[in-house]
């Protein structure tokens, strides 16, 4: 089973992003010899996956369903 792609990891540059494995940036298991692949996020910025076609869906907001007290169902 494929690992779940994270959109916003807390510290990308620690990790290589090439496959489903996820080394560590200093002990890369299948590049042999390469470099880290960076993640999306370095490259095109904290929103890029709202541009292309990535094939992720964005979690919906929870604050959304989230009934505004201010509002009465009285109405």
């Amino acid at each position: 089973m494929t690992k779940k792609f994270p959109l916003h990891p807390k510290h990308p540059e620690r990790i290589c992003w090439g496959c489903d494995r996820y080394c560590a940036a200093k002990d890369l298991q299948c590049g042999n010899g390469s470099g880290r692949t960076q993640h999306p996020a370095e490259l095109l910025g904290e929103d890029w996956y709202q541009w292309g076609d990535w094939g992720i869906e964005d979690a919906p907001d929870p604050s959304a369903d989230a009934k505004d007290p201010a509002q009465s169902d009285d109405e």
